[in-house]
């Protein structure tokens, strides 16, 4: 009589085990390397390549700047000024004098203050918008002169604000108001001549 077939019992959570132990193994190979953190927040990664191309770039920019700017010679110290304003007003003195001296009746002229400088720009502008002109004489214009001139008063506004008196404050307002009243009437002179319709063509003649 032959002998039974024997039988051998394989544990399979061994082998589960071990392949398990294999998975994680494989995979944690396969897994990219984290950086090490160094401190408790995010660490940030920057490329110096790129930093240093940003960092070439932006001075690039800088000297194209500053070429394109005027060169300034330096400001005069105060020793210069002050004896350039003496010889100035020394100059002035006799110029006034040889001027009374041949007109008499004129009296001595007042100091130059705030008010005259806003006057000249106002001036200014106003000729510039063809004001002052002759009768029966066609105006010349210098619209773009006169806003120019116009938007040096309201820089000279600007600039002063809270340093001037309240008539100097006064009149610098008034004028620049007139001023910009005056522009608009003109452009709209100008804008109401350019839309006018062309004259009708030439009827041909049989």
């Amino acid at each position: 009589m032959s002998e039974p077939p024997k039988f051998e019992v394989i544990d399979r959570r061994k082998f589960k085990a071990e392949e398990e132990e294999q998975e994680n193994k494989q995979a944690a190979a396969e897994k990219p390397a984290e950086p090490v953190a160094t401190g408790g927040g995010p660490q940030l990664v920057v490329n110096e390549s790129s930093l240093e191309a940003e960092r070439k770039s932006a001075q690039a920019e800088a000297e194209v700047a500053a070429a394109a700017e005027p060169e300034l010679p330096p400001a005069p110290t105060a020793a210069e000024s002050h004896e350039q304003k003496t010889a100035y007003d020394g100059a002035a003195q006799r110029l006034e004098d040889l001027v009374r001296a041949q007109n008499p009746a004129m009296g001595a002229q007042p100091p130059v203050g705030f008010e005259h400088l806003v006057q000249q720009f106002y001036v200014s502008a106003m000729i510039q918008m063809g004001a002052g002109t002759q009768e029966g004489q066609r105006p010349r214009v210098d619209i773009l002169g006169a806003r120019a001139t116009i938007d040096l008063l309201a820089v000279l506004a600007e600039k002063t604000k809270g340093n001037l008196t309240e008539a100097e404050d006064r009149t610098l307002q008034t004028v620049l108001y007139e001023a910009r009243m005056a522009f608009l009437e003109l452009t709209s002179m100008i804008s109401l001549q350019g839309v006018q319709a062309p004259p009708p063509p030439p009827t041909e003649q049989h």
